[in-house]
Protein backbone atom coordinates (compact mmCIF):
# COMPACT_ATOMS: atom_id res chain seq x y z
CA UNK A 1 0.00 0.00 0.00
CA UNK A 2 2.56 2.54 0.77
CA UNK A 3 4.38 1.36 -2.58
CA UNK A 4 1.27 2.45 -4.54
CA UNK A 5 1.11 5.58 -2.54
CA UNK A 6 4.62 6.19 -3.25
CA UNK A 7 3.88 5.70 -7.46
CA UNK A 8 0.96 7.54 -7.70
CA UNK A 9 2.94 10.62 -5.98
CA UNK A 10 5.44 9.97 -8.37
CA UNK A 11 3.19 10.32 -11.14
CA UNK A 12 1.78 13.42 -9.44
CA UNK A 13 4.72 15.13 -9.37
CA UNK A 14 5.91 13.86 -13.25
CA UNK A 15 2.96 16.00 -14.31
CA UNK A 16 3.76 18.65 -12.45
CA UNK A 17 7.58 19.09 -13.38
CA UNK A 18 6.18 18.65 -17.48
CA UNK A 19 3.44 21.17 -17.22
CA UNK A 20 5.78 23.98 -15.59
CA UNK A 21 8.84 22.94 -18.10
CA UNK A 22 5.87 23.16 -21.13
CA UNK A 23 4.86 26.96 -19.39
CA UNK A 24 9.04 27.62 -19.57
CA UNK A 25 9.49 26.52 -23.25
CA UNK A 26 6.28 28.94 -24.02
CA UNK A 27 7.05 30.82 -27.32
CA UNK A 28 5.56 33.55 -25.19
CA UNK A 29 4.09 34.52 -22.04
CA UNK A 30 0.76 33.63 -21.40
CA UNK A 31 -1.79 36.58 -20.89
CA UNK A 32 -4.77 36.25 -19.37
CA UNK A 33 -6.79 37.02 -22.65
CA UNK A 34 -5.89 33.57 -23.89
CA UNK A 35 -8.44 31.03 -24.21
CA UNK A 36 -7.40 27.99 -22.05
CA UNK A 37 -4.11 28.66 -22.02
CA UNK A 38 -2.54 25.23 -20.78
CA UNK A 39 -5.16 23.38 -22.91
CA UNK A 40 -2.08 22.14 -25.31
CA UNK A 41 -0.05 21.53 -22.30
CA UNK A 42 -2.57 19.60 -20.42
CA UNK A 43 -3.08 16.89 -23.53
CA UNK A 44 0.12 15.10 -23.52
CA UNK A 45 -0.34 14.50 -19.81
CA UNK A 46 -3.70 13.52 -19.81
CA UNK A 47 -2.96 9.82 -19.20
CA UNK A 48 -1.01 10.62 -15.98
CA UNK A 49 -3.67 12.66 -14.54
CA UNK A 50 -6.16 9.68 -14.77
CA UNK A 51 -3.75 7.85 -13.76
CA UNK A 52 -4.27 9.94 -10.22
CA UNK A 53 -7.82 10.42 -10.16
CA UNK A 54 -8.56 6.73 -10.48
CA UNK A 55 -6.84 6.28 -7.17
CA UNK A 56 -8.71 8.84 -5.59
CA UNK A 57 -11.83 6.77 -3.98
CA UNK A 58 -15.58 8.17 -4.26
CA UNK A 59 -16.83 8.74 -0.62
CA UNK A 60 -19.00 6.53 0.39
CA UNK A 61 -22.82 7.52 1.22
CA UNK A 62 -22.07 7.27 5.17
CA UNK A 63 -19.90 9.67 4.63
CA UNK A 64 -21.34 11.68 2.28
CA UNK A 65 -24.38 11.67 4.79
CA UNK A 66 -21.81 12.24 7.73
CA UNK A 67 -20.19 15.60 6.19
CA UNK A 68 -23.74 17.15 5.04
CA UNK A 69 -24.73 16.72 9.34
CA UNK A 70 -21.98 18.12 9.91
CA UNK A 71 -22.00 21.32 7.20
CA UNK A 72 -25.57 21.81 9.06
CA UNK A 73 -24.18 21.79 12.46
CA UNK A 74 -22.10 24.06 11.42
CA UNK A 75 -24.38 26.21 10.05
CA UNK A 76 -27.16 25.78 13.32
CA UNK A 77 -23.68 26.95 14.96
CA UNK A 78 -23.34 30.34 12.98
CA UNK A 79 -26.72 31.07 13.95
CA UNK A 80 -26.02 30.61 17.55
CA UNK A 81 -23.30 32.54 17.69
CA UNK A 82 -24.06 35.74 15.37
CA UNK A 83 -27.35 35.59 18.83
CA UNK A 84 -24.83 35.33 21.40
CA UNK A 85 -22.44 37.97 19.73
CA UNK A 86 -25.25 40.27 19.53
CA UNK A 87 -25.80 39.98 23.12
CA UNK A 88 -21.76 40.46 23.62
CA UNK A 89 -22.61 43.67 22.03
CA UNK A 90 -24.21 44.70 24.90
CA UNK A 91 -21.42 44.34 27.26
CA UNK A 92 -19.33 46.56 24.65
CA UNK A 93 -21.79 49.70 24.76
CA UNK A 94 -21.99 49.52 28.60
CA UNK A 95 -17.75 49.50 28.52
CA UNK A 96 -17.90 52.23 25.83
CA UNK A 97 -20.13 53.92 28.21
CA UNK A 98 -18.72 53.40 31.84
CA UNK A 99 -14.86 53.85 30.80
CA UNK A 100 -14.79 57.75 30.72
CA UNK A 101 -16.34 58.17 34.13
CA UNK A 102 -13.97 55.93 35.40
CA UNK A 103 -10.43 57.18 36.84
CA UNK A 104 -7.56 55.89 38.35
CA UNK A 105 -6.26 56.97 41.40
CA UNK A 106 -2.70 57.10 43.23
CA UNK A 107 -2.44 58.59 46.63
CA UNK A 108 1.26 59.31 48.64
CA UNK A 109 0.83 59.04 52.67
CA UNK A 110 3.29 59.07 55.33
CA UNK A 111 3.60 56.13 57.31
CA UNK A 112 5.28 55.51 60.56
CA UNK A 113 7.65 52.50 60.58
CA UNK A 114 9.12 50.97 64.19
CA UNK A 115 10.08 48.05 63.12
CA UNK A 116 13.75 48.22 64.74
CA UNK A 117 13.57 52.15 65.27
CA UNK A 118 10.96 55.39 63.78
CA UNK A 119 11.36 56.29 60.64
CA UNK A 120 8.95 57.92 58.35
CA UNK A 121 8.69 56.32 55.03
CA UNK A 122 6.06 57.55 51.93
CA UNK A 123 4.19 54.71 50.25
CA UNK A 124 1.83 55.27 47.66
CA UNK A 125 -1.82 53.34 47.62
CA UNK A 126 -3.38 52.67 44.15
CA UNK A 127 -6.82 52.24 43.80
CA UNK A 128 -10.01 53.47 41.28
CA UNK A 129 -12.88 55.54 41.34
CA UNK A 130 -15.60 57.05 39.22
CA UNK A 131 -17.07 60.66 38.07
CA UNK A 132 -20.28 61.66 39.80
CA UNK A 133 -22.83 64.59 40.25
CA UNK A 134 -23.85 66.37 43.18
CA UNK A 135 -26.04 69.14 42.18
CA UNK A 136 -24.37 70.68 39.65
CA UNK A 137 -20.55 69.66 40.47
CA UNK A 138 -18.64 67.16 40.00
CA UNK A 139 -16.92 65.17 42.47
CA UNK A 140 -15.01 61.36 42.31
CA UNK A 141 -15.94 58.82 44.74
CA UNK A 142 -13.62 56.19 45.52
CA UNK A 143 -13.26 54.05 49.14
CA UNK A 144 -11.45 56.09 51.98
CA UNK A 145 -8.60 53.35 52.75
CA UNK A 146 -7.45 54.35 49.07
CA UNK A 147 -6.84 57.85 49.91
CA UNK A 148 -6.47 57.59 54.37
CA UNK A 149 -4.31 60.11 55.25
CA UNK A 150 -3.36 61.55 52.10
CA UNK A 151 -3.17 65.49 51.40
CA UNK A 152 -4.99 66.48 47.88
CA UNK A 153 -1.79 67.47 46.69
CA UNK A 154 -0.62 63.80 47.11
CA UNK A 155 -3.37 62.56 45.21
CA UNK A 156 -3.62 61.70 41.70
CA UNK A 157 -6.42 61.14 39.90
CA UNK A 158 -6.14 59.99 36.08
CA UNK A 159 -9.07 59.94 33.80
CA UNK A 160 -9.72 57.75 30.81
CA UNK A 161 -8.50 60.18 28.53
CA UNK A 162 -5.15 60.45 29.73
CA UNK A 163 -5.82 63.60 31.67
CA UNK A 164 -4.07 63.73 35.14
CA UNK A 165 -5.25 66.47 38.06
CA UNK A 166 -5.57 66.62 41.58
CA UNK A 167 -8.53 67.08 43.95
CA UNK A 168 -9.23 70.11 45.56
CA UNK A 169 -10.75 68.89 48.73
CA UNK A 170 -11.07 65.37 50.56
CA UNK A 171 -14.11 64.08 52.81
CA UNK A 172 -13.91 60.54 54.33
CA UNK A 173 -15.96 58.37 56.17
CA UNK A 174 -14.08 55.98 58.14
CA UNK A 175 -17.13 53.95 59.23
CA UNK A 176 -18.29 53.22 55.63
CA UNK A 177 -15.07 53.41 53.86
CA UNK A 178 -16.62 55.92 51.16
CA UNK A 179 -14.59 59.32 50.50
CA UNK A 180 -15.70 61.93 48.13
CA UNK A 181 -12.94 64.35 46.46
CA UNK A 182 -14.25 67.47 44.31
CA UNK A 183 -12.33 67.58 41.28
CA UNK A 184 -12.30 70.63 38.65
CA UNK A 185 -11.80 70.14 35.13
CA UNK A 186 -13.51 70.76 31.79
CA UNK A 187 -15.52 67.68 29.80
CA UNK A 188 -16.08 65.62 32.79
CA UNK A 189 -18.44 62.66 32.02
CA UNK A 190 -20.29 61.52 35.44
CA UNK A 191 -21.81 57.87 35.80
CA UNK A 192 -24.84 56.76 35.78
CA UNK A 193 -26.59 55.46 38.70
CA UNK A 194 -29.15 52.84 39.33
CA UNK A 195 -30.93 52.12 42.38
CA UNK A 196 -29.15 49.37 44.20
CA UNK A 197 -32.37 48.37 46.57
CA UNK A 198 -33.40 46.95 42.65
CA UNK A 199 -30.36 44.21 42.58
CA UNK A 200 -31.11 40.69 42.61
CA UNK A 201 -28.91 37.66 43.23
CA UNK A 202 -27.89 36.60 39.37
CA UNK A 203 -28.09 39.78 37.99
CA UNK A 204 -25.05 40.36 35.67
CA UNK A 205 -22.76 43.06 36.98
CA UNK A 206 -19.27 44.37 35.21
CA UNK A 207 -16.12 45.50 37.88
CA UNK A 208 -14.07 48.07 36.47
CA UNK A 209 -10.52 49.67 37.77
CA UNK A 210 -7.10 49.19 37.80
CA UNK A 211 -6.32 46.04 39.23
CA UNK A 212 -2.45 46.00 40.08
CA UNK A 213 -2.11 48.75 38.42
CA UNK A 214 -3.91 47.96 35.52
CA UNK A 215 -6.35 50.67 34.87
CA UNK A 216 -9.66 50.56 33.59
CA UNK A 217 -9.36 46.83 33.67
CA UNK A 218 -12.67 45.11 33.51
CA UNK A 219 -14.45 42.35 34.68
CA UNK A 220 -17.81 40.30 34.49
CA UNK A 221 -19.57 38.06 36.56
CA UNK A 222 -23.25 38.35 39.07
CA UNK A 223 -24.55 39.28 41.88
CA UNK A 224 -24.08 35.84 44.31
CA UNK A 225 -25.64 37.67 47.60
CA UNK A 226 -26.96 41.04 49.06
CA UNK A 227 -27.03 42.47 52.78
CA UNK A 228 -23.41 40.92 53.46
CA UNK A 229 -22.64 42.16 56.91
CA UNK A 230 -20.17 41.27 60.14
CA UNK A 231 -16.93 41.24 57.24
CA UNK A 232 -13.60 41.44 59.21
CA UNK A 233 -12.39 44.25 57.27
CA UNK A 234 -10.80 45.87 60.14
CA UNK A 235 -9.96 49.97 59.72
CA UNK A 236 -13.02 50.69 61.49
CA UNK A 237 -15.86 49.77 58.81
CA UNK A 238 -18.77 49.27 61.64
CA UNK A 239 -21.90 50.00 59.31
CA UNK A 240 -21.46 47.15 56.55
CA UNK A 241 -24.42 46.61 53.81
CA UNK A 242 -22.44 44.67 50.35
CA UNK A 243 -22.81 42.98 47.96
CA UNK A 244 -21.53 40.29 47.12
CA UNK A 245 -20.24 39.08 43.39
CA UNK A 246 -18.14 36.83 41.79
CA UNK A 247 -16.76 39.51 39.19
CA UNK A 248 -13.08 39.51 39.77
CA UNK A 249 -11.83 42.25 42.02
CA UNK A 250 -8.36 42.42 43.20
CA UNK A 251 -5.87 45.05 44.75
CA UNK A 252 -6.35 48.27 43.11
CA UNK A 253 -10.22 47.67 42.30
CA UNK A 254 -10.85 49.11 45.76
CA UNK A 255 -13.32 52.35 45.07
CA UNK A 256 -14.39 51.28 41.52
CA UNK A 257 -17.29 50.74 40.16
CA UNK A 258 -19.78 48.18 39.89
CA UNK A 259 -22.05 48.33 36.85
CA UNK A 260 -25.30 46.75 35.82
CA UNK A 261 -26.05 45.95 32.24
CA UNK A 262 -27.86 49.42 31.78
CA UNK A 263 -24.16 51.25 31.94
CA UNK A 264 -25.44 52.11 35.36
CA UNK A 265 -23.61 52.05 38.80
CA UNK A 266 -25.13 49.58 41.52
CA UNK A 267 -21.60 49.92 43.70
CA UNK A 268 -18.36 50.41 45.01
CA UNK A 269 -15.93 47.36 44.55
CA UNK A 270 -14.42 47.89 48.22
CA UNK A 271 -12.91 44.09 49.56
CA UNK A 272 -12.56 40.82 48.74
CA UNK A 273 -12.23 37.42 50.57
CA UNK A 274 -9.21 35.92 49.92
CA UNK A 275 -6.76 33.50 51.34
CA UNK A 276 -3.56 34.60 48.99
CA UNK A 277 -4.84 38.40 48.04
CA UNK A 278 -5.75 38.19 45.05
CA UNK A 279 -9.18 36.90 43.43
CA UNK A 280 -10.86 34.11 44.56
CA UNK A 281 -14.60 34.94 43.02
CA UNK A 282 -15.54 36.68 46.37
CA UNK A 283 -15.69 40.43 46.46
CA UNK A 284 -17.83 43.22 47.80
CA UNK A 285 -19.38 46.35 47.12
CA UNK A 286 -20.98 48.74 48.89
CA UNK A 287 -24.30 49.82 47.55
CA UNK A 288 -24.55 53.05 45.61
CA UNK A 289 -27.50 54.36 47.21
CA UNK A 290 -25.53 54.07 50.81
CA UNK A 291 -22.63 55.90 48.83
CA UNK A 292 -24.54 58.72 47.81
CA UNK A 293 -26.32 59.09 50.29
CA UNK A 294 -22.81 59.41 52.76
CA UNK A 295 -21.51 61.64 50.00
CA UNK A 296 -24.49 64.05 50.12
CA UNK A 297 -23.97 64.20 53.84
CA UNK A 298 -20.10 64.73 53.85
CA UNK A 299 -20.31 67.41 51.05
CA UNK A 300 -22.78 68.92 52.78
CA UNK A 301 -22.76 69.11 56.10
CA UNK A 302 -18.40 67.90 56.42
CA UNK A 303 -19.92 64.84 58.76
CA UNK A 304 -22.53 61.61 58.69
CA UNK A 305 -25.32 61.85 60.91
CA UNK A 306 -26.10 58.34 61.87
CA UNK A 307 -29.72 57.36 62.54
CA UNK A 308 -31.24 55.70 65.88
CA UNK A 309 -34.06 53.61 67.29
CA UNK A 310 -33.77 54.32 70.74
CA UNK A 311 -33.61 50.79 72.06
CA UNK A 312 -30.96 48.43 74.06
CA UNK A 313 -30.35 45.31 72.53
CA UNK A 314 -30.65 42.33 74.45
CA UNK A 315 -26.73 40.88 73.47
CA UNK A 316 -28.17 37.10 75.09
CA UNK A 317 -30.26 36.53 72.38
CA UNK A 318 -28.66 33.28 70.89
CA UNK A 319 -29.76 30.92 67.82
CA UNK A 320 -31.29 28.58 70.73
CA UNK A 321 -33.10 31.42 72.75
CA UNK A 322 -35.07 32.44 68.83
CA UNK A 323 -35.63 28.56 68.64
CA UNK A 324 -37.56 28.74 72.39
CA UNK A 325 -39.39 31.63 71.66
CA UNK A 326 -41.24 30.58 68.92
CA UNK A 327 -38.99 31.51 65.82
CA UNK A 328 -38.81 28.63 62.84
CA UNK A 329 -35.10 29.86 62.44
CA UNK A 330 -32.75 31.61 64.21
CA UNK A 331 -32.65 34.93 63.42
CA UNK A 332 -34.09 38.68 64.58
CA UNK A 333 -32.76 41.12 67.48
CA UNK A 334 -34.59 41.23 70.63
CA UNK A 335 -35.49 44.90 72.37
CA UNK A 336 -34.32 44.71 76.40
CA UNK A 337 -34.61 48.54 76.68
CA UNK A 338 -36.94 51.53 75.74
CA UNK A 339 -35.28 55.27 75.45
CA UNK A 340 -38.12 57.64 76.71
CA UNK A 341 -38.92 60.14 73.75
CA UNK A 342 -36.72 57.47 71.41
CA UNK A 343 -38.70 56.76 67.72
CA UNK A 344 -38.89 53.31 69.36
CA UNK A 345 -41.32 54.86 72.13
CA UNK A 346 -42.99 56.96 69.42
CA UNK A 347 -43.30 53.79 67.13
CA UNK A 348 -44.54 51.76 70.29
CA UNK A 349 -42.17 49.30 70.23
CA UNK A 350 -41.69 47.72 73.91
CA UNK A 351 -39.07 45.43 76.02
CA UNK A 352 -39.28 41.83 74.74
CA UNK A 353 -40.31 42.87 71.13
CA UNK A 354 -38.56 40.79 68.39
CA UNK A 355 -37.59 42.82 65.38
CA UNK A 356 -37.48 40.45 62.38
CA UNK A 357 -37.29 42.57 59.79
CA UNK A 358 -36.34 46.76 58.93
CA UNK A 359 -38.29 47.20 55.93
CA UNK A 360 -37.98 44.51 53.70
CA UNK A 361 -34.47 42.91 55.30
CA UNK A 362 -34.56 40.19 57.32
CA UNK A 363 -32.86 40.74 60.32
CA UNK A 364 -30.05 38.22 61.17
CA UNK A 365 -28.39 39.60 64.81
CA UNK A 366 -28.24 42.60 66.93
CA UNK A 367 -25.23 44.27 64.82
CA UNK A 368 -27.38 43.57 62.17
CA UNK A 369 -30.01 46.02 62.94
CA UNK A 370 -27.94 48.48 64.61
CA UNK A 371 -25.74 48.69 61.21
CA UNK A 372 -29.09 48.53 59.17
CA UNK A 373 -30.80 51.59 61.17
CA UNK A 374 -27.19 53.51 60.98
CA UNK A 375 -27.44 53.49 57.23
CA UNK A 376 -30.90 54.90 57.14
CA UNK A 377 -31.42 58.58 55.98
CA UNK A 378 -32.81 60.42 58.72
CA UNK A 379 -36.62 60.82 59.49
CA UNK A 380 -37.30 57.90 56.97
CA UNK A 381 -40.38 56.25 58.05
CA UNK A 382 -39.64 52.16 58.04
CA UNK A 383 -41.71 49.64 58.17
CA UNK A 384 -40.89 46.81 60.79
CA UNK A 385 -41.66 43.19 61.20
CA UNK A 386 -41.68 42.56 64.97
CA UNK A 387 -42.85 39.45 66.77
CA UNK A 388 -44.41 40.04 70.48
CA UNK A 389 -45.46 37.00 72.93
CA UNK A 390 -45.28 34.96 69.71
CA UNK A 391 -47.44 37.10 67.32
CA UNK A 392 -46.12 38.74 64.55
CA UNK A 393 -46.41 42.27 64.51
CA UNK A 394 -46.41 45.48 61.88
CA UNK A 395 -45.46 48.75 63.01
CA UNK A 396 -43.86 51.31 61.22
CA UNK A 397 -40.85 54.02 63.04
CA UNK A 398 -39.44 57.03 61.58
CA UNK A 399 -35.91 56.98 62.83
CA UNK A 400 -34.12 60.03 64.45
CA UNK A 401 -30.62 61.58 64.96
CA UNK A 402 -27.63 60.94 67.26
CA UNK A 403 -26.17 64.85 68.82
CA UNK A 404 -23.15 63.06 67.43
CA UNK A 405 -22.04 59.97 65.60
CA UNK A 406 -21.40 57.10 67.06
CA UNK A 407 -19.69 53.51 66.49
CA UNK A 408 -21.76 50.77 66.09
CA UNK A 409 -21.51 48.64 69.79
CA UNK A 410 -20.07 44.82 69.70
CA UNK A 411 -22.47 42.23 70.44
CA UNK A 412 -22.35 41.80 74.46
CA UNK A 413 -22.17 39.15 76.81
CA UNK A 414 -25.43 38.74 79.22
CA UNK A 415 -23.62 40.06 82.41
CA UNK A 416 -23.00 43.29 80.45
CA UNK A 417 -24.40 46.62 79.64
CA UNK A 418 -26.51 45.72 76.69
CA UNK A 419 -25.40 47.98 73.65
CA UNK A 420 -27.41 51.12 72.74
CA UNK A 421 -28.97 51.83 69.84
Amino acid sequence: MNCRRTSVSGLALAAAVLAIAGLLASSRPLRAEDDEPLAPLQEPLRPQLDAVKAQQPEPSESERVAEAARNKLYEALTREVAALERQGNVLKMVVKLVRPTVVHIEAEKTEVSTLHYPRRDRVEEAGSGYVVKLGNRDFVVTNGHVIRASQPKDIKIRFDDGRQIHPTRVWSDQETDVAVMAVTAPGLIASRLGNSDELEIGDFVLAVGSPFNLSHSITFGIVSATSRHDLKLGEGVKFQDFIQTDAAINPGNSGGPLINLRGEVVGMNTAIASSSGANEGIGFSIPINMVMSVARQLVDHDSVARAYLGVALDGSFDPATAINVGLTKPHGARIKEITPGSPAAAAKLLPGDIVLKYGTVTVDSDTHLISLVGLTDIGREVPLTVMRDKQVIHLNVTVGSYPSIRAAPKKQPPAKAAPKQ
